[in-house]
């Protein structure tokens, strides 16, 4: 059985058209039998035909020879078979010569002309030679026995070896459409891994860049208050020992709200980690988009728990403390969003006030709040700052812009910031309220 397409390129060792060793010998041995037999039905037949017998014993040769290329030529097997039919030869040329076209990749037509032209030309010999043996008196046997036998012949020669063609040739194809299947899956298989494998990648970045966004929010904010405060705490310690104990004890509520809400991101990386760590090595790949599911939904579960709008007012409370002149001004009727809504405005505020800490110290901030029908507004913007404030010097890594940007993007909103014509920086969010 041969195979087709790759495996077929990859599976021929045999010299010429065959694809390995063992065919070619086959069809070799074949070949030497069939022109053995060709040429011992030679001598009767030039015999009967009045030629010198080592030429009959040639044509027979000859002729039984072509079965060699029977894979590569069935049909020209065949039809040399017919043809030398009614010289009484090549019975072994010819059934094997009919089950290769049978089983060969041809249209059916053609099979079934060439088995129908076999079949007339072995009745029609098988009917004369018999006739012939009845009126020598070779035979004694009534008129009826010249049909039947001549039937008979011509279809126990023709039809056994076309009928166990189409089935060997139908099976082989069956066989090869099989095996394309199976590769085919098994391509479509290695692709789904792939994507699989990139789904994967892209949710550990996503969930990277989560929690990067969410340190960023939650120490920056509170680390910087906590650097105005210490600031003002060396500025008045001596001049004011009450207004110092007050920025101390400011420092020290920031300091541990600072560490409870590190505590619990960190809780919630770490029973969501564990458990994925022991399980890394034998979950499959199939598995990847459910526990990808079971992440977001551990990650949005940990964000309903975040920070709302009704710490806004303590948040600002928070900035005035720290030396800051911020005013709030609330439009609409308040009303409750959805969580991740509520916890991006709250962020989107504060981040504004912690740029306002390190860039535009003792500037005056407005920060104001606009429920509306479908969506809430925020806008947070600054006044230049005076030449003779002090800064605490803080540092900047350039995240607080993005990550609000990104924040505000993923609920469909629109972020907007930039400097002011008056000097000072101005920072805008819509986010729909549903």
């Amino acid at each position: 059985m041969t195979a087709t397409g790759e495996d077929h390129v990859t599976a021929r060792g045999g010299p010429w058209w065959w694809a390995r060793q063992r065919s070619a010998v086959f069809d070799v041995s074949l070949a030497v039998v069939s022109a053995l037999e060709c040429a011992l039905e030679g001598v009767p037949f030039a015999r009967d035909a009045g030629i010198p017998v080592p030429a009959g014993v040639v044509f027979g040769l000859l002729a039984g020879s072509v079965l060699l290329v029977r894979r590569r030529w069935p049909i020209a097997v065949v039809l040399v078979s017919i043809a030398i039919t009614p010289a009484e030869m090549g019975f072994l040329m010819g059934v094997v010569g009919l089950y290769t076209l049978a089983a060969a990749e041809l249209p059916r037509r053609i099979i079934a002309s060439l088995a129908g032209m076999s079949l007339v030309g072995m009745l029609i010999v098988t009917f004369v030679k018999t006739r012939q043996d009845m009126s020598r008196g070779d035979l004694d046997i009534g008129d009826w026995f010249v049909p039947f036998a001549a039937i008979t012949m011509s279809l126990g020669f023709t039809a056994p070896p076309v009928l166990l063609g189409l089935y060997v040739g139908a099976r082989r194809r069956l066989m090869e459409s099989l095996r394309e299947r199976a590769d085919s899956l098994e391509r479509e298989l290695q692709l789904l891994a792939e994507r699989a494998e990139e789904r994967a990648e892209w949710a550990r970045n996503e969930e990277r860049t989560r929690i990067a966004r969410e340190m960023h929010d939650v120490v920056a904010h509170r680390v910087s208050l906590m650097v105005v405060h210490a600031a003002a705490l060396q500025a008045v310690a001596r001049k004011d020992p009450e207004k110092a104990v007050r920025n101390a004890a400011l420092v020290g509520d920031m300091g541990r709200q600072a560490l409870t809400e590190l505590r619990e991101m960190l809780g919630v990386l770490r029973s969501g980690g564990d458990g994925r760590r022991e399980r890394a090595a034998s979950v499959p790949l199939a598995a990847v988009g459910v526990a990808a599911a079971a992440a977001a939904a551990a990650s949005r579960a940990a964000d309903d728990e975040g920070p709302s709008l009704a710490e806004i007012e303590e948040l600002v409370g928070q900035s005035a403390a720290a030396g800051m002149v911020v005013a709030l001004s609330v439009e609409g009727d308040v009303r409750s969003y959805a969580p991740q809504v509520e916890q991006t405005a709250y962020r989107v505020v504060q981040e504004a006030l912690t740029n306002v800490h390190k860039h535009a110290a003792g500037a005056k901030t407005y920060v104001r709040l606009a429920h509306r029908v479908s969506e809430i507004a925020m806008q947070v913007e600054n006044e230049p700052p005076e030449e003779a404030a002090s800064s605490a010097r803080l540092p900047s890594g350039g995240n607080g812009l993005v990550g609000m940007k990104e924040r505000v993007s993923a609920l469909g909103g629109v972020f907007v910031s930039g400097p002011t014509d008056a000097g000072g920086f101005r920072v805008s969010a819509v986010i729909p309220a549903s």
